[in-house]
């Protein structure tokens, strides 16, 4: 019978405390923005209302009277879904592919496609804002939104992927081959089930990443398609930045990621570390 050793004075002060620093340190721009979000734009720029202010919703009523905020949040919902949809319809075959039938292009390819990550978005702007403008005729819709935001993920998406996949017995897949499973019967019936929280927390991320993209989602969108990052975006005037409303719109575009990511903690931890320990 094993005796357990008591915690060190280091274990149990120092490690704790260092914890909490951490997490207060991460969580202290989320408790700034909230906080100015109840303030009005001229007490935001005020020290001396740093903490002590008359607390106000005008910026959240102004927010979805005036500045259509739901709009905006239905956008970001149906291109975020949709993108990542799409970038797991592309990217679970091409991981199965490369994890269980790899050729020896494989790691070419997979560091290819990680290099495609480098490049500079603001190289190919005038490109792509030329060409769906004037020859696609796709700007500011929510199919560019989408294909742009899936094709930006895609790397990402297939390099975990894959990573998950490499951690399945190939002899399962082949036991499936045996009595006769097709390669869809493998991807639906074998491998998602094993690999159920790498893909979900996958599918997680690639959301996170979809909902946050700022870049092009402001760039390739004006009214139609556009999304709570163009609504952020359009909170500044040439007399400067409405801290106020700024923030307001701000934390109403990052609440749902953190609830859902709050909610989805779990399944994102157990698929972060998947595979981790044999």
């Amino acid at each position: 019978m094993s005796v357990l050793e008591p915690k060190t004075s280091f274990q149990r002060i120092f490690l704790p405390t260092l914890a909490w620093t951490i997490a207060i340190i991460f969580f202290f721009p989320i408790f700034w923005l909230v906080l100015t979000s109840f303030k009005t734009d001229a007490d935001a720029v005020k020290p001396e209302y740093l903490f002590i202010f008359q607390p106000t919703l005008e910026n959240y009523m102004n927010m979805t009277e005036n500045y259509d905020y739901w709009r905006f949040a239905k956008n970001s919902i149906i291109t975020s879904v949709f993108a990542t949809a799409f970038t797991l319809f592309v990217g679970i075959p091409s991981a199965y592919a490369m994890a269980f039938n790899p050729s020896r292009h494989t790691k070419d390819i997979l560091m290819w496609m990680l290099s495609t990550k480098m490049l500079p978005a603001a190289a190919v702007l005038y490109p792509m804002t030329f060409l769906t403008k004037n020859f696609l005729g796709v700007f500011d819709t929510h199919f560019l939104v989408i294909i742009v935001l899936s094709l930006i993920n895609l790397p990402i998406v297939i390099w975990m992927l894959f990573t998950y996949f490499k951690e399945i017995p190939k002899e399962i897949i082949e036991a499936g081959k045996m009595d006769g499973v097709n390669t869809w019967g493998e991807i639906k019936d074998i491998l998602l089930p094993l690999a159920w929280g790498g893909v979900a927390s996958t599918a997680l991320l690639c959301f996170i990443f979809c909902w946050n993209e700022a870049y092009w989602t402001v760039r390739l969108t004006t009214t139609e398609a556009a999304t709570l990052s163009k609504l952020i975006e359009g909170n500044r005037a040439p007399e400067g930045l409405f801290f106020g409303r700024l923030s307001a719109v701000s934390a109403a575009a990052v609440g749902p990621i953190v609830v859902l990511g709050w909610f989805c903690q779990k399944q994102l931890v157990r698929g972060l570390t998947f595979g981790a320990v044999k």
